[in-house]
Parts: structure tokens; sequence; C-alpha cells
């Protein structure tokens, strides 16, 4: 008998249809003999809704504080109201079924609400209940601090909070069901040659995830790479008598055979900021970075080129747009203090990724890239590298027109793959 635990997204449990077809897909892996958590988001839109409601309440509830707890004791609700009417429908099917919360099993986190990260998650008592034949259908993207409040974990936290039960229960698989049925060489909706990926490996799903792709929430890639925790991507709008194959994310030794890109992905929620005439000396960079890093804003692209001013640098960096405002607000407040003359902000950027572990051992990946967005005229603004990736900032206009380009040229089409 198999430990499997299935997750199903906003959009597989958008309504109680969805909800019914939902409850095929576990009642399969039951009757098969397997012991099952099922790991639900709340309902398309629900998140949303009570988020608004937070914030009409006063912008304190919202605020993503420790001091404001009660911004997590709403928006967490969504999931329980899955959790309990997928057990009912479980149940009214005959299957012996129980709806448990964050607090219950329980999911211990640290106390940064809104954005909790998951220290432990005991494997008993939920092992042992459905080892008995329970299905345990758990609220996902919550957990419980150390002093006995609600937490939750950042959007997307539901694919966080399934690896995490997979690895403390030492499950054989963690499939992630969502309304693509796996991972793709691009995003579909730009090209038609974009292929699905049969074998990814965590390294590059990670980067994938990352740099912008949507399938996977990049911690909980980062935690099935750290416990070895396989995991498979499907769709829960396949029939669920006769499920996709769906893209299965594993070491890379189990890869036989590595592609040198695996994937081009863009990112389409970046924003750039510029800082202009920085004095040039030891420090002015730490100001700049600790200044965002303490309000939890993510940097990426970082470039340092000299300025026209004598004893200047120009500091330009990326981050996502959401947090473009906020950013802009505390370098603005700061000015003195960093030591620069101007600040410019720019909404109108996009991030283009090609990815692969191939490119460890292969030369001229770069230069590939480079050529092709040169021939094709797209100017390149920022640059930023890793082992396995190498991803490049462009005007957002030349988005699809750079995508389909790269798909092609790394032989990554269709048309390519049948040859």
């Amino acid at each position: 008998m198999a430990r499997i635990v299935m997750k199903f997204g906003g959009t597989s449990v958008a309504d109680l249809d969805r909800i019914r077809n939902v409850a095929r897909f576990v009642r399969r892996e039951v009757d098969d003999g397997h012991s099952v958590i099922v790991v639900v988001s709340a309902m398309s839109g629900q998140t949303n809704a009570l988020v608004a409601l937070a914030e009409e309440a006063g912008p304190a509830a919202a605020a993503l504080d420790a001091r404001y707890v009660e911004y997590d004791a709403i928006v967490s609700t969504g999931e329980q109201v899955t959790s309990g009417l997928l057990a009912l429908v479980l149940q009214n099917l005959g299957y012996r079924a129980r709806s448990w919360q964050g607090w219950q099993l329980p999911t211990e986190t640290d106390q940064r609400h809104g954005r909790a990260r998951i220290l432990r998650i005991p494997e008993e008592p939920l092992g042992s209940a459905i080892d008995s034949g329970e299905i345990a259908i758990v609220a996902g993207f919550q957990g419980v601090s150390e002093n006995s409040r609600i937490t939750t974990l950042g959007r997307g936290g539901s694919d966080t909070t399934a690896v995490a039960l997979a690895a403390a229960i030492h499950a054989d698989r963690c499939d992630i069901y969502t309304d693509v049925d796996g991972v793709y060489t691009t995003d579909p909706r730009i090209t038609k040659q974009a292929r699905r990926i049969d074998r990814i490996s965590y390294e590059e799903m990670l980067e994938m995830a990352s740099v912008g792709a949507k399938v996977l929430q990049t911690r909980s890639v980062e935690l099935a790479m750290a416990y070895n925790v396989r995991l498979r991507v499907l769709s829960s709008f396949d029939p669920p008598d006769a499920p996709g194959q769906g893209t299965i994310i594993c070491d890379e030794e189990e890869i036989v055979e590595q592609q040198i890109v695996s994937a081009v992905t863009p990112a389409l929620d970046e924003a750039k900021i510029s800082l202009l005439a920085v004095r040039d000396e030891p420090g002015r960079a730490a100001k700049i970075f600790t200044l965002l890093a303490d309000a939890n804003i993510n940097v990426d692209m970082i470039v340092q080129s000299p300025s026209r001013d004598p004893g200047a640098a120009n500091i330009s960096f990326t981050m996502t747009e959401a947090d473009l405002d906020r950013a802009v607000e505390l370098l603005t407040v700061q000015k003195e203090a960093i030591g620069y003359s101007t600040l410019q902000k720019d909404h109108n950027v996009a991030k283009i990724s090609v990815i692969g572990v191939g490119m460890k051992s292969h030369a001229g990946v770069a230069s590939t890239m480079f050529q092709i967005l040169a021939e094709r005229g797209i100017n390149i603004q920022n640059i930023s590298t890793s082992e396995i990736k190498i991803s490049v900032l462009i005007d957002s206009e030349y988005t699809e027109l750079a995508v389909r380009a790269l798909h092609q040229a790394y032989g990554l089409d269709k048309a390519n793959s049948a040859a």
C-alpha cells in the first residue's frame, strides 16, 4: 500500500461540480488500495474576495505584519470551506473522509504572518489515520505559530503544504493537480509549438518556478528537492478514469537523456528600478539591498555601470511588479542616506530565461541566445546567470517574438522533436 499526497488548486475546486470531479480522482487512488492525503486550495476567487474584505475592514487588518494576525485568520478560511465540502462529498459516496486544518496536524510555522515558513509537521497522527483507511482532506496554505495563532504561507502555499506533508509521512509520491496537463517547454499561449515535458529535474523546475513559471510554487520545489519528494504535475480536467501522464519532477539521475536547454520561460510581472549617480564607495550597495531585504522585497537581476558623474555609478535591479511601488517609496525616503541623484522605474520589461541542466557541460548557449535576440533587433537591458539558467531583461513588447525565436533556436518546437 502506497502513501500518496494529492493536491488540487483553486480552479480544480472552483465549484461543487468541480469538487465532485476531484472526488472521482481521489476515489480511484483509494480503490487501488493507497493511503491518501488530499490537500486543497480555496475555491477559485475566494482568497481574493477574503483579502478584499480584510482590506475593506481597515488597512491594518490586511497588513502582512506579525502585529496583524487577523489577516491570516480571515484569508485561511477559504481552504477550510473546500476541505469540508470535499470531505462531505466523499462521505456521501460511502468513503471514510475527514477534514483537517493546519492547527490539527499541526503544521508548525514561524510567526511571519502572510509569509510563514513551515518548521515541522509530525508524521502522526495523520499517518495512522490514512493507514487505517481514512481519507484525510487537508486545508492547504495554512499553519499554526508557536503562540497558537493561525498563519498562512503566502500565495501558492498549498503546493508547499502538499510537499511538506509528503516529506513528513514519507509518501511514495506527491501529485499536483492543476488546470494544465504538465510542465511545458514554454507557455503554450505564446506558441503552439510548446511541448509537454515527460520528466524534468528538480533543479530545472526550481529555476523555472523562480523565473516565472506558474505551475509550481518555488518553495514547494525547494522542499521536494531537499527531501527527495517525487512530484507529478497532472490536469484535473482530464477524465478521472484515464488521467494523462503529466510531468514527473525527479532527481537528475533518473533522466536518461538530458537536452541542453529544456525550457524557455517568460516572466511578465517584472519591474526595474535604476538609481542614477550613486556615490561610488564601499557600503552604498549594501544600504540599498539591506533596505529592500528588510522589507521582504526580493531583488533579482542587478547591474552596476559607470555614471557620467565622476565618482559615481548607476545601479539597476529588478523585482516583481507587485513590489515596485513599495520599493520606490522606501528608496525615495532614504535618498539622502543612500546617496543617489535620480530614481527611474520601468513597468514595461519582461524577463526571458533559458533553462537546462545540459548547460553544465555544453558551451555556446549564451552566445546563441544573444545572437538570436540581436538578429531580431531586441535589446538586452540586464543579464543574470546560474549554472543551468541564463536570464535577460528586455522590453515587454518583444516578449512573444523572443520566446518563439529562442524556443525554435534551441530545438524545442514540436516539429523539431518529431524529427
